[in-house]
């Protein structure tokens, strides 16, 4: 069966004829759009909360509702801000749940208990003010003592983030992004420019502030891949190898997203209620001391 369509074009009328199949996919299209403006205003008129749109690794392509867009005041303050003191802090807090995520494997060997002593100690070190470059010395050295031990129930090369010369970096990589995406959804409800960041620098088209916020989180998918290798869920075979560079083969790409993503939403109270904190604290222009913490749960 055939369809006249008919559309304004430079204020001519035109008309077309279309089969069937056409026609469905049109009409499809265009009830589409009917709910998605239907849910639209009703997310910003009657819901009054916001609704991230995202896809299977958490990635936004939408937010509905109540988007805190235009906070000047909040982007006012991030570009004022050219301090260390919380990016130091925030260091503090990743080395502090590297230590606590090696904490939470059960046999615990004198390297690991060795490994667990020298994090502490640079946790403490982080207490006094000191220079960017420092913080990112000390940070430097806590992933050569966290890395090899987390990771010591295999043979690994170390940690090269996006090189992909390894299944191990590759279900990383993989986990945290999942982990940059959920992160980069609530800072953008709260209207920050997710490009500008506190420490990581600001270059062009990298989410800064994103890659700051998620820092004290990524132990979260490093005590998951630990648990998958340990289960068998993540091994060498599901993997290709094209020019040394490590691929997830296609069809095990959803028990992958499935046991990161189940580690992920065990904490995403906690992610909302730090990002919500961390807003707080922006606004108010706090101590650094009152900077919030994030925790990795205790096992």
């Amino acid at each position: 069966m055939l369809y006249q369509s008919s559309a304004q074009i430079n204020g001519t009328k035109a008309h077309e004829t279309i089969d069937e199949k056409t026609y469905s996919t049109r009409k499809s299209a265009m009830m589409s759009l009917d709910v998605y403006s239907e849910k639209y205003g009703l997310c910003r008129k009657i819901v009054g909360f916001p609704i991230c749109l995202m896809s299977t690794t958490f990635k936004v392509y939408e937010v509905l509702g109540a988007r805190m867009e235009g906070n000047t005041l909040l982007r006012r303050h991030q570009y004022d801000y050219a301090g260390d003191e919380i990016g130091r802090k925030i260091e503090q807090n990743k080395i502090r749940n590297q230590a606590q995520a090696l904490r939470n494997i059960r046999r615990k060997t004198e390297y690991l208990k060795e490994g667990i002593q020298l994090l502490d100690d640079m946790q403490m070190q982080l207490e006094a003010e000191m220079e960017y470059l420092e913080v990112m010395g000390i940070e430097g050295n806590a992933a050569r003592i966290y890395f090899p031990r987390m990771f010591d129930n295999v043979q690994w090369n170390g940690r090269k983030p996006r090189i992909k010369n390894d299944y191990v970096n590759v279900t990383l990589d993989i986990g945290y992004t999942m982990l940059f995406n959920i992160v980069d959804a609530m800072l953008q409800v709260y209207g920050f420019d997710t490009y500008y960041g506190v420490f990581h620098k600001c270059f062009y088209m990298r989410k800064s502030l994103v890659c700051d916020i998620m820092e004290p989180m990524r132990p979260i998918v490093d005590y998951e891949i630990r648990k998958a290798l340990n289960l068998g869920q993540c091994k060498a075979e599901d993997f290709d190898v094209y020019d040394q560079r490590w691929c997830l083969k296609y069809k095990k790409n959803p028990e992958y997203i499935q046991f990161l993503m189940k580690a992920i939403l065990e904490y995403k109270d906690d992610i909302f209620l730090y990002v919500q904190q961390y807003y707080r604290y922006f606004m108010k222009r706090k101590s650094v001391e009152e900077l919030p913490v994030f925790l990795l749960h205790k096992v």
